[in-house]
């Protein structure tokens, strides 16, 4: 029942998972030194909320890897992070969720079949990647600049969809998912935080804004999706067929770069 894809791909998430336990160890003990060095000389804020979590938003891109390579090219889109951390650790743990497309055409074809080419209309077609990951991030608090190191363990959503809209806003009138699939993903990732202002007053919710600067390195397991392309019905029975769609296999590992703004939370209960 399982492949040597599938066994290969368990060993490289245990790998990680030892990657992520070994940076721990050597992580969290000067992590913890700074955070005791950073708080000494600082006034008094036993009334302040401490901090307890941060957000993180912007741009990320993918770029395919290995054999997916071969079928499909890099794609761009958005990521959000939401994280927390534990006590006064520089553990953080949260979840990671990005969206973003490899491939879009579009095409005009007939109303309907009565009506013909005299009401034609425009069909886009895009080809998507949904990712939702649970993290845990070794990253201090404090720092005009502050690195960090996670480990990631998820899923990825691969699918195709075409859609039909409507004026300049672009509202949907009809759509449909013309293929997906999922794979299990896991990976590492690193990059770093960059203060680029900084509230003092500790009984305020946002205390910092960073520029926010990372890479992502996600396995995924083998999954089937469609290249870029439009789809037509070959066969005229009206619908889309199996064989009338060119459906690829392959692992569905991807590099992605992220850029965006990391803005970090004060407890306020």
């Amino acid at each position: 029942m399982f492949s040597d894809s599938s066994f290969r791909f368990r060993r490289s998430l245990s790998f990680i998972a030892t990657t992520l336990l070994t940076s721990v160890f050597l992580l969290a003990a000067p992590a913890l030194g700074q955070e005791a060095s950073d708080a000494q000389g600082l006034p008094d804020t036993t009334d302040a909320p401490a901090i307890s979590g941060q957000v993180s938003g912007g741009l990320i891109g993918g770029v395919p890897v290995g054999r997916l390579r071969d079928n499909v090219g890099p794609g761009a889109g958005v990521r959000l992070s939401l994280g927390g951390w534990i006590n006064r650790s520089p553990l953080l743990l949260g979840v990671d969720v990005g969206f973003f497309g490899y491939g879009h055409v579009e095409n005009e074809v007939p109303f309907s079949s009565t009506v013909g080419p005299r009401v034609p209309v425009e069909v886009s077609t895009s080809n998507n990647v949904l990712e939702t990951h649970l993290t845990a991030r070794l990253q201090s608090r404090t720092g005009r600049f502050r690195p960090y190191a996670e480990a990631l363990a998820g899923f990825k959503y691969l699918f195709t969809r075409s859609r039909i809209d409507e004026g300049d806003l672009g509202d949907e009138v009809a759509g449909s998912t013309n293929f997906d699939d999922f794979a299990f993903s896991g990976g590492l990732g690193a990059g770093i935080d960059i203060q680029v202002y900084r509230q003092d007053n500790p009984t305020k919710s946002v205390r910092r804004v960073d520029l926010h600067l990372g890479v992502q390195y996600l396995l995924g397991q083998e999954a089937e999706y469609l290249t870029e392309g439009a789809l037509s019905d070959q066969n005229g029975n009206g619908q889309l067929d199996r064989s009338e769609l060119d459906i690829r296999r392959s692992r569905t590992t991807f590099l992605q770069p992220t850029f965006g703004v990391t803005i970090r939370l004060a407890d306020t209960d």
